[in-house]
């Protein structure tokens, strides 16, 4: 019997796991939530102890990371003549890595007494985890229940308005604790809507301030959808680069006679922009007199090292700005010292850069670049000084027309809203985007299109509070919600014992 109740918990943990997988972007099925984390509270509750709630937490979390991340294995099968025996095995692999930051919380939370206490730990140690997912083995904060509610339009756009303080982490634990409610019956669904209504209160408040002032800069963004296979064969080199020069041209003169910007996505480029200059002669003269381009492209610093890395390019002489990508992907740009097989996808290994920073441009606001992956990583984008708007070039070519690209695009729409700077976004195959400093979507050039996207650059909103004291905020309140837990879970023990 004993068995057979234990495969039966793990069974409905991973159930309730999977189904929490239907709220996470693209879907956006947040109700499924008021099933799966009481689903979850109630396995806790059944466990016999902290070792079966870990457990219960491990099947929960492995089904949630594996439908999550499926879409890795579409990198995958870019080199599938290489990698072919690593489909099976890729994203199994990694949610099995990913379970603890799950699964220690749940067991952790079972020491406390069941519900109020129960609940405020386990949304605590939940963010903990959280928190500590990203920095743990270079870190991988994907999947975080806060990005749920980057619901495209109005709804979103409301939702979202409380990172401004708290962060996509401080989400995260807002999600658990109103997720929470059925455990607690009609009180519980009460609290339930007064959060949400108080929540949605706030948006709405923070959403009627005044807007920002724009610079009066034309952004244009130019998507040349370029496949995986293209990208690094030699022979298209010449056809990439003369696709991303006549976009180019079209763009700057779509836009007018507006100030400009022209940006192109990650590694857009074939040749090397910092060192060649032919290169850079033929995208100035696309971009023509007084356009920077903002462009991607691999770059060699003096010890020989690869770079993944953003030029700027004003005029056929020396790049103006360089920033080198410090957030490498493992496996897709290094692969980890500790690994003993060499799997790399993708042109080879890459050297990180020093950390975030502020490029200067002459007839630019001061900006913050992300490449790619780096966009994930919430609180540790910003440089000092503060740019007035952030630049995320990216290529999620890799990850084809699933769910992958929609993530990072929802990520990168967190950070517009944590940081109160507008943000803009240019990737090879899509989606390519603008947001303002509220996250509001301006315009969107979708997956799978190649063409030019050209929009006002939105202006700055001042700090806010989430981007002056950035990931101790979360952490402050995931300590809180444990030690809260604690305290009520102390002294409902001793209303027992004195009974």
């Amino acid at each position: 019997m004993r068995g057979r109740g234990w495969r039966a918990a793990g069974w409905k943990a991973a159930a309730w796991g999977a189904a929490s997988a239907l709220a996470l972007p693209p879907l956006h099925l947040l109700p499924v939530l008021w099933l799966a984390v009481p689903g979850l509270l109630a396995l806790i509750d059944e466990a016999p102890g902290p070792r079966a709630a870990f457990a219960r937490g491990f099947w929960f979390s492995f089904a949630l990371n594996l439908l999550g991340l499926y879409w890795i294995t579409e990198a995958i099968l870019v080199e599938v003549k290489d990698y072919w025996w690593l489909v099976p095995f890729a994203v199994p692999v990694l949610s099995l890595v990913l379970t603890p930051f799950i699964a220690v919380p749940c067991a952790l939370a079972r020491l406390l007494p069941r519900g109020l206490p129960r609940v405020l730990g386990l949304a605590g140690l939940w963010v903990g985890g959280d928190l500590a997912r990203q920095f743990v083995l270079t870190g991988f904060p994907w999947n975080l229940w806060g990005a749920d509610w980057t619901i495209p339009g109005r709804l979103g756009d409301v939702f979202l308005q409380p990172a401004a303080w708290v962060g996509v982490h401080g989400l995260t634990l807002m999600t658990l604790l109103v997720a929470a409610a059925p455990r607690f019956g009609r009180r519980g669904w009460a609290a339930a809507a007064a959060g949400l209504a108080l929540w949605a209160g706030l948006g709405v408040w923070r959403l009627s301030g005044p807007a920002p002032q724009p610079p009066g800069i034309a952004v244009v963004i130019v998507q040349g959808d370029v496949s995986e296979l293209a990208r690094w064969n030699r022979a298209w080199a010449v056809r990439i680069f003369r696709r991303y020069l006549r976009l180019t041209r079209q763009g700057v003169a779509a836009a007018g006679n507006a100030d400009k910007v022209v940006i192109w996505p990650e590694t857009a480029s074939p040749f090397l922009l910092a060192q060649d200059a032919a290169a850079r002669r033929a995208v100035a003269d696309a971009a023509g007199p007084g356009v920077p381009v903002l462009a991607g492209t691999v770059r060699y610093a003096r010890d020989g090292s690869a770079r993944n890395s953003l030029v700027a390019i004003e005029g056929p002489g020396p790049v103006v700005a360089v920033y080198d990508k410090w957030h490498l992907v493992p496996f897709g740009e290094y692969t980890p010292q500790w690994l003993p097989l060499p799997v790399q996808f993708g042109p080879g290994s890459f050297r990180p850069g020093p950390g975030p920073r502020t490029l200067t441009v002459p007839g630019l606001p001061p900006f913050g670049p992300l490449i790619c992956y780096e966009a994930i990583f919430t609180g540790e984008i910003v440089a000092r000084p503060r740019p007035r708007w952030l630049v995320n070039i990216t290529n999620d070519a890799w990850f084809g027309n699933s769910t992958g690209p929609r993530q990072h695009l929802a990520a990168a729409r967190l950070r517009a809203v944590e940081e109160g700077l507008p943000l803009v976004r240019a990737a090879n195959s899509g989606i390519s985007a603008v947001f303002d400093a509220y996250g509001r979507e301006t315009g969107r050039l979708g997956l799978g299109r190649r063409g030019v996207l050209i929009r006002p650059l939105p202006g700055a909103l001042p700090a806010t509070f989430y981007a002056r004291h950035g990931l101790l905020v979360p952490a402050i309140l995931a300590l809180l919600s444990v030690g809260l837990g604690t305290i009520l879970g102390a002294s409902s023990r001793r209303l027992y014992q004195n009974r």
